[in-house]
């Protein structure tokens, strides 16, 4: 239990602890000004009356507080998992264009090498070389894309409001 609710339930405790030792002043009936009218009733309890319609106003008030945070929470929620969804199928676009580079790349050094073995045998090498060349940049690139996707949803995520 937190210390708000303890706190407010001994605040309830020492009001009923001094009602009841105040009782027959509470119950005293006395002359009362509606100001169009005098009623005789007991002052006690119409103020007793006023602070149980003040308390539960507030405790209304918490309430619709509490549920508009769980809503905005909710929310955040599911738009940071359409971002997440929306990194990933960028992702696997980017594996499948390295992919596909990758294929072409290959398909040219299997042209070069077969072109090289009919001229000399230092075109395939030079072809391998550019080919791992690409591939560690496109490697290096990918990386940091995902390191700043990483760093955005975590970024998001901070600020999102959380309920509590």
């Amino acid at each position: 239990m937190s210390i708000r609710a303890v706190v407010v339930l001994m605040l309830f405790a020492l009001l009923a602890l001094f009602v009841a030792a105040n009782w027959a002043a509470f119950v005293a009936p006395t002359s009362l000004s509606l100001l169009i009218a005098t009623v005789e009733a007991p002052l006690g309890l119409v103020m007793l009356a006023v602070t149980a319609a003040v308390a539960l106003v507030f405790l209304a008030y918490a309430f619709y507080l509490q549920g508009g945070a769980l809503v905005e929470t909710r929310r955040m929620t599911r738009e940071l998992a359409a971002q997440r969804q929306l990194a990933d199928q960028a992702e696997a676009s980017r594996f499948t264009e390295l992919r596909n580079a990758l294929d072409a790349r290959f398909d040219q050094l299997d042209a070069g090498t077969r072109a090289g073995r009919a001229q000399d045998g230092a075109a395939p090498e030079r072809m391998r070389d550019e080919l791992r060349t690409t591939i560690e940049q496109a490697v290096n690139g990918l990386h940091a894309q995902i390191a700043e996707l990483d760093d955005r949803l975590a970024q998001r995520s901070d600020r999102a409001p959380r309920g509590g």
